[in-house]
């Protein structure tokens, strides 16, 4: 049983698995500090699956543990707002091997599949990168290999990506880098003005209450006065619609008569959006609020986070997770089983709160618009911000969609066309 361990610990493949994982990670920590230079995020995304592919069982278990790692090791940090920091390394390390077995199983089957049909496993291994973002585990689905490719000269469709691994297979297979020249049948053509999309008379409104300011009933008055203050001065500017961030009213505001009044009020001025909880029946739901021309609607959310909104496992086994993790149990967010869409000046806009707004559900027949809130502050500081901002400039390349996206504890900002602009 050792030997059959300490076999995955070999130097070689740790650091080479460290490399891939470095190499197809790289492109979310330069946009993280700003930086975009296509060239750099085309060589990286290159190298590191050039590195990948082709090579060992347990080259791909480090590989699949490292990307893992720098992805999403801040996705439990929202742990810490339930007094659960203990929990985070634990989580974390679970997580991490969990992707690592994912890439060790596929690349096991592929090695194994061309033992029995002498065709070179560096093919199976490429079709499972082609195939890697319908694998949602826990239905988390934020691990979509394209989207190394999101701020390259490379496109990002799946026909794009295959071109790309077709490329890496051959040249591998002869041994012949020069077969890596048919990558540029996957270049991004994308050349329209993307700027032309975009509604100037949007207003998104970026906010920065921490999440310990946030529940506090000490803070609310001031959140309520920033909170109109920021309507109030969108008005003044004449816009058209002013957005605000998911949840920015930390209470059930279906039950707020008064705070209804005045936005049903403002709402006589410009077309408010924003994010509140609602209470329904004794079921909490995240919802957003439409006011627009004294008249209120509720869009519910969709698709709720795996164990941040809803508990994924069966209901036995997420009965047992909630009473031992929380001490009077929890009680589910209720997801809508309808994708909500509303209108405003003429324009139809898809709703999406948060998480969703990176799910591919949400883009179901290529909405126009999309209008998305969000709270990132359970992830500050991290670079969950700016994967969250690299799958929607992917969704919107994708899908055609222009994405206005309001957020908490992170600059907000428009997409179209897969580029980003930020709001002033």
């Amino acid at each position: 049983m050792y030997n059959k361990i300490s076999q995955y610990f070999t130097i070689r493949d740790i650091l080479k698995g460290l490399t891939v994982g470095i190499l197809l990670s790289a492109f979310i920590y330069f946009t993280y500090f700003n930086i975009s230079i296509k060239t750099i995020n085309t060589i990286t995304a290159i190298l590191g699956l050039y590195l990948l592919i082709g090579s060992s069982n347990r080259t791909w278990f480090w590989s699949g543990l490292f990307i893992s790692l720098f992805w999403f090791w801040w996705i439990l940090l929202s742990f810490r707002f339930y007094d659960m920091s203990w929990a985070i390394p634990i989580g974390t390390l679970l997580l991490i091997v969990m992707y690592g077995v994912i890439f060790w199983f596929f690349s096991f089957i592929s090695h194994f599949l061309s033992f029995k049909t002498k065709i070179p496993s560096s093919i199976f291994q490429a079709t499972f990168l082609l195939f890697l973002s319908f694998i949602h585990p826990l239905g988390f689905d934020w691990l979509k290999p394209e989207l190394i490719f999101v701020e390259s000269y490379l496109g990002i469709q799946k026909y794009q990506f295959a071109i790309i691994l077709f490329a890496i297979v051959i040249s591998k297979h002869f041994n012949r880098p020069v077969y890596l020249w048919l990558m540029i049948l996957a270049f991004n053509f994308e050349l329209h003005n993307s700027n032309e999309k975009i509604n100037k008379n949007i207003k998104l409104i970026t906010t920065n209450v921490t999440m310990d300011m946030k529940w506090q009933t000490d803070h609310q008055k001031d959140i309520m006065n920033m909170i109109y203050a920021n309507i109030d001065k969108a008005i003044f500017e004449k816009k058209k619609i002013v957005v605000l961030p998911e949840s920015v009213f930390p209470l059930f505001l279906n039950t707020e008569e008064y705070l209804l009044g005045e936005l049903l009020r403002r709402s006589a001025h410009i077309d408010i959006v924003v994010g509140g909880l609602y209470w329904d029946k004794g079921t909490p739901r995240n919802s957003t609020y439409v006011f627009s021309d004294g008249k209120a609607q509720v869009i519910n959310k969709v698709v709720l986070v795996p164990f941040g909104e809803q508990n994924p496992l069966p209901d036995w086994a997420a009965g047992i997770v909630n009473r031992i993790f929380f001490k009077e149990g929890v009680i589910d967010y209720k997801a809508s089983d309808v994708i909500g869409d509303y209108k405003l000046q003429g324009n139809q806009y898809r709703n999406a709160i948060c998480y969703e707004a990176t799910s591919e559900r949400l883009y179901e027949g290529k909405p126009k618009n999309m209008i998305a809130i969000s709270n990132n502050g359970w992830f500050q500081p991290s670079v969950q911000p700016a994967l969250q901002r690299l799958l929607l400039e992917y969704y919107s390349l994708k899908y055609g969609t222009t994405i206005y996206h309001s957020i908490n504890m992170s600059p907000s900002y428009y997409i179209a066309n897969g580029k980003v602009f930020c709001t002033k």
